[in-house]
């Protein structure tokens, strides 16, 4: 089973609080992992909003490949920050020799540059440093963004966070978006890419639960975006839907939830954008999902999401407090994260609805 959760805040919080909200949901998953995105940066990467960070994990070959790479580009090093490893004996983990996290310039030649085109650039620049690790067997890339940082590890979360050192809270290594889970990709092979988060241009997805319509997703999604690879993992597909949706071809949010999970034709038969739906399911209808799941997103501006399966056959809560918004699996979860809050103002996401967080913690539930 997966178990996986967010943290929203106005203030910054540690990787720590993400550890506990996974730690009180542990009898509902295999401890095979923990993954976490961490946005909207505060700490020793809060004056670099504006610059990509680069995440890694891999060895000292896959360090030299990818700072060629960078340097063959143009970008140059402004600062890099590697976690304090604590190897304390008997700790379940499979660690990796190197955890990098490095800010860096654009090249000079993209001062001027407008954003898609830097964009563009660091989706480009990832997918050679991925392509070149994978040729070798040196490593693995989750991550080239801006004020974004991610981190993935297998092994047993407690122990995971004590080998990183994530279990005291300290100051510099801080954010104010938190998405995580524990579990690794046990279905299958393990490998690092396959665990949730899932990121891509400043979208971040996770997910608990299957999706059924995986191939059909995954063949429709290879060709429409060059950054729609990898799959290892059905979940990944949820992302990739999401940001062709939303950052390819600009449709409003609410219709992420009408390609993912169409209303019934007598449903839509009835409402005013009756023609909008009946289009989307007969051009995109490959990308509607099936199988008990429920996602959680997070959007480039920081709003973040919630939305389940047309059965709600997985579980789901949301508790917030004045400063704090926590999605989890369970409400053990919020019990551990946010004691003092109303408990009967939680949600618990219908089947037919998205509930919608925005910057100023306001909860939208969008029915569809």
């Amino acid at each position: 089973m997966c178990r996986i959760g967010a943290i929203k805040s106005r203030n910054y919080i540690h990787p720590s609080k993400a550890l506990q909200l996974m730690r009180s949901q542990q009898k509902g998953h295999d401890n095979s992992g923990f993954a976490m995105v961490m946005q909207d940066l505060g700490g020793r990467f809060a004056n670099y909003k504006e610059l990509p960070i680069l995440s890694m994990a891999c060895t000292d070959e896959g360090v030299k490949i990818a700072e060629d790479i960078l340097h063959e580009a143009g970008f140059s090093r402004v600062m890099q920050w590697s976690p304090e490893i604590n190897e304390q004996a008997g700790l379940k983990i499979e660690p990796m020799p190197n955890y990098v996290f490095q800010v860096l310039h654009y090249p000079k030649s993209y001062k001027y540059a407008p954003a898609s085109e830097k964009e563009e650039l660091l989706v480009d620049i990832r997918l050679q440093i991925r392509e070149a690790l994978e040729e070798t067997n040196d490593g693995y890339v989750y991550s080239f963004w801006p004020d974004v940082l991610t981190l993935k590890e297998i092994g047993d979360p407690t122990d995971i966070g004590t080998y990183f050192n994530l279990w005291e809270e300290d100051e510099d290594f801080t954010a104010k978006i938190i998405t995580a889970q524990c579990r690794q990709n046990t279905n299958y092979d393990i490998v690092r890419y396959a665990a949730h988060p899932f990121f891509l241009e400043g979208y971040t997805a996770l997910a608990n639960g299957e999706n059924t319509f995986y191939e059909k997703n995954k063949n429709f999604q290879k060709g429409l975006y060059k950054g729609y690879i990898g799959f290892e993992s059905d979940s990944q597909c949820f992302l990739y839907t999401l940001h062709y949706i939303h950052k390819i071809l600009k449709w409003p949010l609410q219709y992420y939830k009408h390609t993912v999970t169409p209303l019934p034709y007598d449903v839509a038969e009835k409402r005013e954008d009756h023609a909008i739906l009946q289009n989307i399911r007969a051009v995109l209808s490959n990308l509607e999902l099936n199988g008990p799941n429920t996602i959680i997103a997070v959007l480039p501006d920081g709003t973040m999401l919630n939305t389940c399966d047309a059965k709600k056959l997985r579980p789901v809560v949301i508790g917030r407090t004045a400063d704090t918004a926590v999605i989890s699996s369970e409400v053990t979860g919020l019990n551990e994260i946010l004691p003092d809050r109303d408990w009967t103002e939680d949600i618990y996401t219908h089947e037919r609805e998205m509930i919608v967080i925005n910057n100023d913690l306001e909860v939208e539930r969008w029915q569809q």
